[in-house]
């Protein structure tokens, strides 16, 4: 009977990040190291203490995927691979204990110098494609905001100006009014529809931020996205029926 041997990397490059830090630093450790050394290690990484800190390690997605929590066992028993982070909690230390710099002669590095550190956060996130150097992941969220602006658009488009309406949102009562502005505003991007409601049910009087897009009394001008709106002959509703709903 054959024999067969798996082999893998004798060591595992990770991000390391701490409860007590906002910094993150690219590390590479051997996969025989105990736990416990490794905590080691990690305490002149982090600042945190070894006897107290309790170390997770998460994937690329941000996703929990273990606790390395026997000091006997080896790194390389434990699933985890290049790219990953280990995270250091030390509940004795509070964040930031160790970032008040404010007494300490500053180290400054240019921006050029920085990018060309082959251990900084952003040389380990362009090594792995992580975030906004992960092109295609960039490529593909911009062609599902296009189709999304789009679709929103086309719904937008079918709408009319001083045409009857219903709102409908999430977790909240219908509402009803009158369309009075469709298109593009200053304070967010994408598609809004004015609605000048029936009922002072709304959030201003059509004008936000110092622009107006329609005109209408204090708190019956709401500003909505165009799939929560339904165009058709809604008449105003009675209090009655406001209460039934």
């Amino acid at each position: 009977m054959a024999n067969f041997e798996v082999i893998t990397q004798s060591t595992v490059n990770v991000a390391i990040t701490s409860s007590i830090s906002s910094f993150a630093v690219e590390k590479r450790y051997p996969k025989n190291l105990t736990i416990g050394e490794l905590k080691g290690k990690l305490e002149l990484v982090t600042g945190a203490n070894a006897g107290s800190m309790m170390l997770e390690v998460y994937n690329k997605e941000k996703e929990f995927v273990c606790a390395l929590t026997n000091d006997n066992s080896l790194l390389g028993s434990f699933p985890i691979d290049d790219g990953m982070r280990i995270h250091v909690n030390d509940s004795q230390l509070k964040k930031g204990e160790f970032e008040d710099v404010s007494k300490v002669a500053k180290f400054e590095l240019s921006q050029e110098d920085y990018s060309k550190r082959s251990d900084s956060v952003k040389a380990f996130l362009e090594r792995n494609r992580l975030g906004k150097y992960n092109e295609d992941e960039v490529k593909k969220k911009a062609e599902e905001q296009q189709t999304k602006e789009a679709e929103e658009e086309k719904v937008a488009k079918a709408l009319k100006v001083d045409e009857r309406c219903e709102v409908t949102v999430a977790g909240q009562a219908r509402r009803r009014g009158v369309i009075k502005f469709i298109g593009n505003t200053s304070f967010k991007p994408g598609w809004w529809i004015g609605i000048h409601y029936d009922e002072p049910v709304g959030k201003n009087d059509g004008n936000v931020e110092g622009t107006r897009y329609f005109t209408c009394p204090a708190k019956y001008g709401a500003f909505v996205k165009p799939a929560h709106v339904c165009m058709g002959d809604f008449p105003e509703l009675f209090d009655e029926e406001m209460d039934e709903m």
